[in-house]
């Protein structure tokens, strides 16, 4: 068969079963396998935030400046990260969820060991551009199948947590720093090489767990695979009735999908699918992912940086205010969480973007009257960020349920590589040479225009937000291959979803 050519045409209740499933060691199980990849790369961020003062060091053995970490390093970190959401994010989709979180995290593995090994800027600069081409795909190949295999009603939760788990790997990386940068245990050029080590030694832990993760049966099915998704839906129903002493299962609800099959769908049609049919919510999307992609990578790749040079806060001393920084960001993620799936999304979006920005211009202001040191500064970000936080984990959930099956990872990449190729490759070189100036006029700008980023997140969801708290993914966006006759559950129209 040729690519996009119909294989055959389906009746499926998959996505109901899946839905209706209570809460098990099954779902702990894809937490522990796939959310893990944020934990990664928030120890890859903030290691070399926390770093980034002993990278330029003399001695370090890498021949980098300041201006390098906090700009070009940061840059080619999210460039690389950006190429690889959209070249595997158009792979999962094609190939499936499973094969691309099992190659994703390879290449992440490789590009943090060879990081290690640097020995000259360029050395340094291609292998953490490797390193972001593993972490931008596995975003768009580990969302797609988390929101696949979770039930509707702890999408959003889950989602939010998971993504928020980004500051679990910021405080292991800060903390780390704290041990790595102490010259009376480590050398020079020795700490710094061995934490991007122990990320890897924390990947290849994670490849082995993930290995028991399904493939997504959404995927399977629609991919004319009918047969092995209902393998991996019956094994797992097998193993929450075992857990739930044998007791029987809620009947899945709604009408069965009628679903024609295809081997692949065209570019084409995934395209128009996003561009023609959810036209608001691709404007949606894009600004949600612009606003918390400049913040994020403005201000946290130079953290230590703006530490050292306006508080003159020792290199050694700096993993500590990031640790701060991380518990702020992860406990916004998760505190928050909850009223993503009971208040709403478009609520609890443009309240916690809103929010950010409003805050953040504050601090702007006593950063620029001169009322703040190191410790009240970072209690000004944790305060900000314990918002922002919040949302930007949103982000993702929100383009990776608002599109259909078939576009989901691509979706993700896409969005992902366009907000944060404008967001996070512009941010760092514009923060960077700001926050380097001496000039706190400088950096209330830099701080008043990630502030302004995100307020204009918060307007675009309130504009355009979609109601999609508790509710299947197909009644959400109606997958292409459903047959014209078919109704999403809960769904009665179809025209309802392509004008959204």
């Amino acid at each position: 068969m040729s690519d996009g050519v119909q294989t055959g045409t389906i009746k499926t209740r998959i996505p109901a079963r899946l839905d209706r499933l209570p809460w098990s060691r099954f779902h702990w199980m894809v937490i522990a396998g796939l959310g893990t990849a944020w934990i990664l790369d928030g120890l890859e961020v903030n290691v070399v935030g926390s770093i980034s003062s002993r990278l330029a060091e003399h001695g370090a053995g890498t021949g980098l400046t300041a201006g390098d970490v906090s700009g070009w390093a940061a840059s080619l970190y999210i460039a690389g990260a950006c190429l690889g959401a959209i070249v595997f994010g158009q792979l999962t989709d094609r190939l499936g969820r499973k094969r691309l979180f099992m190659v994703t995290l390879t290449i992440y593995l490789l590009g943090t060991v060879l990081t290690a090994l640097a020995f000259s800027p360029y050395w340094f600069f291609a292998f953490r551009f490797l390193t972001g081409m593993g972490i931008g795909g596995e975003y768009s190949a580990i969302n797609s199948a988390i929101d696949e295999l979770i039930p509707a009603k702890h999408r959003g939760r889950t989602d939010v947590s998971i993504n928020g788990s980004y500051w679990l790997g910021g405080i292991g990386g800060s903390l780390l720093a704290v041990v790595l940068l102490n010259t009376a245990i480590f050398p020079v050029d020795l700490g710094w090489r061995l934490s991007f080590v122990l990320g890897a030694l924390i990947g290849l832990a994670v490849l082995f767990v993930r290995r028991k993760v399904p493939e997504s049966p959404r995927w399977l099915f629609i991919h004319g695979r009918e047969r092995e998704a209902e393998r991996v839906v019956t094994d797992i129903e097998r193993q929450v009735t075992e857990q739930r002493g044998g007791k029987a299962l809620a009947e899945p609800e709604g009408e069965p999908l009628t679903v024609r099959q295809r081997r692949t769908v065209p570019l084409t049609l995934i395209l128009r699918s996003v561009v023609t049919m959810y036209p608001r919510r691709t404007i949606l999307g894009l600004s949600l992912f612009i606003g918390q992609a400049f913040l994020y990578n403005s201000i946290l790749f130079g953290f230590g940086n703006l530490l050292s040079v306006y508080f003159h806060t020792p290199s050694g001393n700096t993993p500590y205010y990031l640790a701060v920084f991380a518990v702020g960001n992860f406990a916004g993620a998760l505190l928050l969480s909850p009223f993503f799936d009971t208040v709403g999304r478009r609520p609890m979006i443009a309240g916690t973007y809103l929010t950010a920005g409003a805050l953040l211009i504050g601090t702007g202001f006593l950063f620029k009257a001169h009322d703040l040191d190191a410790v009240s500064f970072t209690a000004c970000c944790c305060a900000v960020f314990f918002f922002a936080s919040a949302g930007a984990s949103a982000a993702y959930l929100t383009v990776s349920e608002v599109f259909p099956l078939e576009t989901r990872a691509l979706c993700i990449a896409v969005f992902y590589a366009v907000g944060t190729g404008i967001g996070g490759i512009i941010g760092p070189q514009v923060f960077s040479r700001m926050i380097n100036t001496d000039s706190y006029e400088q950096v209330f700008l830099a701080l008043g225009l990630g502030a302004v980023m995100m307020i204009l997140g918060g307007l675009g969801e309130l504009a355009f937000g979609v109601k999609a708290e508790r509710e299947s993914l197909e009644s959400i966006a109606r997958p292409l291959a459903v047959a014209d006759d078919s109704r999403s559950p809960g769904h009665p129209q179809s025209s309802v979803v392509a004008t959204a």
